[in-house]
């Protein structure tokens, strides 16, 4: 009788087993599948992931899952834009009045960014390829002497200093850095400095806020933020050149938004950017994809006294509307709360497009020095949909896909 009961209460808990077993897979075939964050859409921008000795792209970072691009302009491009924009003006000058002492040599300083940058090293070897000084090294002090003509007059060309410009913080591309070195430049130079060159405006607008920069030298900047575009409506400052801000940024979120909707291939960097998406939205301005690095890329343009009311602030691409796209959120770092590009132009062209492509920002801003300044507030990645990326340093990119490996 004993054994009898026993067997029949085994039976029982097999069958009551089996029954919890099937329910639960019944539930959880119910269930939507989770998206581990290691396979969420992961994009890089503004800052590419690169050694930043050789200028290398971080192929490992922008391997790190099929959803993961870049988004930015073309920076080598960019600094041969600027290039054409300074060699250009100079040929429609009077060669006496650019040089100001008249020794037959058009002298020029260089504020530099960020040593460690590629966008800084194009900028200047752009510069110096222009103007002939370009001797094989993105370093200062490392030109040849070089030639332009200026107003049908050959100049010799001499870069009387180049400096990078990194802050007492130790930020780079700094503004500070700027004024201060460009008075001293002016104590040091004198009438020798007939033109200054800039790799931002940040850094050309602050060399204008001292108080000896000498009265009529041309200077150029970069990146055609609104104050910059001011100046240049004011005769302040000569020439810059625009990145497109406003394509780079709605690309940056578009390629989130094409990623999010389950578009794969050729579809990821295409729709809503070179062609219309399944909203009509489509990027007004000229963007190209390069394959090989995964990157989507604004072109650049130079703004100089004929055209720059076609770059004053406010002006929003036409081609992106509201859609009823389902509501996702995404986390977004900024390298440096204090960076001028970022701050007033790149910023507010992602706050004014995220809401039309219903894409929830949540931004967390760095320092510019530390890259824990980001990390440490790159968290609770399990609430997000997808992640965008504007690393401190751009030898970083694995600093951030571990944390989405190990969350």
């Amino acid at each position: 009788m004993k054994k009898a009961i026993a067997a029949s209460m085994v039976a029982m808990a097999v069958v009551g087993i089996a029954g919890l077993t099937g329910c639960s897979k019944n539930e959880a075939s119910n269930k939507p599948a989770v998206t581990l964050n290691k396979d969420k859409p992961l994009v890089f921008f503004n800052r590419q992931p690169s050694d930043p000795t050789s200028g290398k792209i971080d192929m490992d970072s922008m391997n790190w899952n099929d959803k993961t691009y870049y988004v930015g302009f073309d920076s080598a491009g960019g600094g041969t834009v600027q290039g054409k924009l300074i060699v250009d003006w100079l040929a429609g000058q009077d060669a006496s009045k650019i040089d100001r002492n008249g020794d037959g040599i058009l002298g020029y300083v260089l504020c530099m960014g960020d040593a460690g940058h590629n966008d800084s090293q194009a900028r200047t070897r752009g510069i110096r390829e222009a103007l002939g000084t370009w001797d094989g090294s993105y370093d200062s002090g490392k030109t040849k002497e070089g030639k332009v003509t200026i107003g049908g007059k050959d100049l010799k060309v001499v870069e009387l200093e180049g400096k990078f410009m990194t802050g007492s913080d130790g930020t780079t591309w700094n503004a500070n850095a700027a004024t201060e070195s460009i008075g001293v430049w002016v104590e040091k130079f004198k009438d020798k400095i007939d033109m200054v060159v800039s790799n931002n405006d940040g850094m050309a607008m602050g060399c204008l806020q001292a108080s000896n920069y000498p009265a009529g030298v041309p200077i150029f900047g970069y990146d055609a933020n609104a104050d910059a575009i001011e100046a240049i409506g004011n005769g302040k400052l000569t020439g810059t050149v625009s990145q497109n801000v406003d394509a780079q940024a709605t690309a940056t979120l578009q390629v989130i938004r094409n990623l999010l909707d389950g578009l794969t291939g050729d579809d990821v960097y295409k729709k809503g950017i070179s062609e219309p998406d399944q909203y009509g939205n489509k990027i007004s301005a000229a963007v190209d994809y390069i394959p090989e690095t995964k990157a989507v890329l604004a072109q650049n343009a130079g703004v100089n006294g004929d055209n720059w009311k076609n770059y004053t602030a406010g002006t929003r691409d036409s081609g992106i509307k509201q859609t009823n796209a389902e509501k996702k959120k995404v986390i977004l770092s900024i390298y440096n709360s204090a960076d001028n590009f970022l701050s007033s132009s790149y910023l507010p062209a992602l706050q004014y497009y995220a809401p039309l492509l219903n894409l929830d920002l949540t931004i967390v801003q760095g320092d510019g020095q530390n890259e824990a300044s980001c990390l440490d507030r790159f968290t609770n990645l399990n609430n997000y949909d997808a992640y965008a990326i504007n690393m401190v340093k751009t030898n970083s990119g694995r600093d951030y896909t571990d944390k989405l490996k190990y969350n």
